[in-house]
C-alpha cells in the first residue's frame, strides 16, 4: 500500500470525504494513508454536548465533528499523536468547563479572532500538521428534521441528538434552514475531486445531510469524480435499527434519486445476502466490492490499515 509522506504534495488522487463524527474519523484515518490531497467536508448540525453548548452560547458552527476530522488527519509521529490527544482532550470538573473539548475551544477562539471559519480550521490544521483539509459543508449551523415512524404513526423530530436517539425508524430527513448556503470551498473541492467518498457514519445525521444542502448537492451530482460509498459495519442504534446493507443504499437513492454511485464497499462479514446487495448497488449504477475491512477484535469498527489498503486498490482500479 502506498503511503503519503509529509512534504510530498500531490501524492495520490484528489479525494473528498463526506460525513461527521466517528464514521468520518475512520474514513479519514484510512484515506490519509493513501493520499495527501484529501479534503473532509463535514456536517454542521450537531446540537449536543460541548458543540451544542458553544453553538447556543456563541452562535457559531458546532465545532465537534470538525475537530474530530482534524484529529483523524494528524500524523503518526510524536507531533501528530500529541496534538491529536490535546485537541480531543475533554475537561473533567464540577464547573462550566466540564465536558468541553480543548479542540472545540481552540477552533472557536480562532473563528472569533479571524472572523472566517475556514481560515480558522486551516490554522488549526497547520498547527496539528494535518494530512489534508477540513471544511464545513455549510456556512451556518443547521438543524436536522426527521420524519420518524413508530407503531404506524409518523412524527417529526428536530435536532441531531433527538434524531439519533429516537425510538422509531427514521424515514427521511430535511434541514433547517431549508436552503442553507454551502461553503464555496467545499463546493470547489467536490467539483475538483477525483473521488468522493460517502460514509461510513450515522446515515441520517452525518452522511445524508450533505445531499440536502442544495449547492453542495448540485456539485455532488455534477462532479466528474467517481463516487464511492463505504457501508457501515452495524446499524446505528436509534437511527437505522435492523437496517440491512441494501436498505442503507435504498435510503440514499430515495434522498438523491439521480445520484449515481460507482463503487460500494462492504465488509464481507456484514453481507448476509450478496445478491440483494448487488441488486441495490446496480440500481445506483455501481459495482460492489466486498473485502475484510473490519477491526480484528470483533468490534463494529473499520481497521484503518485494512480499509486504506482496499481503498488504494479501488483508486488504482485493481479492484
Amino acid at each position: 500500500m502506498r503511503r503519503a509522506e509529509p512534504g510530498h504534495a500531490g501524492f495520490g488522487p484528489r479525494v473528498v470525504a463526506l460525513g461527521g463524527g466517528h464514521g468520518l474519523y475512520a474514513s479519514l484515518s484510512a484515506l490519509r494513508m493513501v493520499t495527501d490531497r484529501l479534503t473532509a467536508v463535514v456536517t454542521v448540525a450537531d446540537d449536543g454536548g460541548s458543540s451544542g453548548r458553544l453553538r447556543r452560547e456563541l452562535g457559531v458552527l458546532p465545532p465537534g465533528d470538525l475537530r474530530m476530522a482534524l484529529a483523524a488527519l494528524c500524523g503518526d509521529d510524536e507531533w501528530g499523536s500529541t496534538w491529536s490527544e490535546v485537541v480531543q482532550h475533554r475537561f473533567r470538573s464540577e464547573g462550566e468547563l466540564h465536558g468541553h473539548a480543548v479542540g472545540n475551544l481552540l477552533i472557536v477562539a480562532l473563528w472569533e479572532l479571524l472572523g472566517d471559519p475556514v481560515a480558522g480550521l486551516d490554522w488549526v490544521g497547520r498547527l496539528l500538521g494535518a494530512h489534508g483539509r477540513v471544511l464545513p459543508m455549510a456556512s451556518v449551523p443547521l438543524d436536522i428534521v426527521a420524519e420518524v415512524e413508530l407503531d404506524g404513526v409518523i412524527s417529526t423530530i428536530r435536532g441531531q441528538v433527538a434524531c439519533a436517539l429516537t425510538p422509531g425508524r427514521v424515514q427521511a430527513i430535511s434541514l433547517v434552514p431549508e436552503d442553507p448556503p454551502a461553503r464555496p470551498e467545499a463546493v470547489a473541492a467536490v467539483l475538483d475531486a477525483d473521488w468522493v467518498v460517502f460514509g461510513p457514519g450515522s446515515w441520517f445525521t452525518s452522511v445524508l445531510p450533505h445531499l440536502k444542502v442544495p449547492e453542495l448537492a448540485r456539485a455532488l451530482h455534477a462532479t466528474k469524480a467517481k463516487r464511492l460509498v463505504t457501508l457501515n459495519l452495524a446499524p446505528q442504534p436509534g437511527e437505522t435499527d435492523d437496517f440491512s446493507p441494501q436498505q442503507h443504499l435504498e435510503v440514499l437513492r430515495q434522498h438523491a434519486p439521480d445520484l449515481s454511485i460507482d463503487v460500494v464497499l462492504a465488509d464481507t462479514g456484514i453481507v448476509d445476502d450478496p445478491g440483494a446487495l448487488e441488486k441495490s448497488v446496480a440500481a445506483l449504477g455501481g459495482r460492489l466490492v466486498m473485502a475484510d475491512v473490519a477491526a480484528g477484535d470483533g468490534s463494529p469498527r473499520h481497521d484503518p490499515r485494512r480499509l486504506a489498503s482496499v481503498l488504494d486498490e479501488i483508486f488504482l482500479q485493481k479492484r
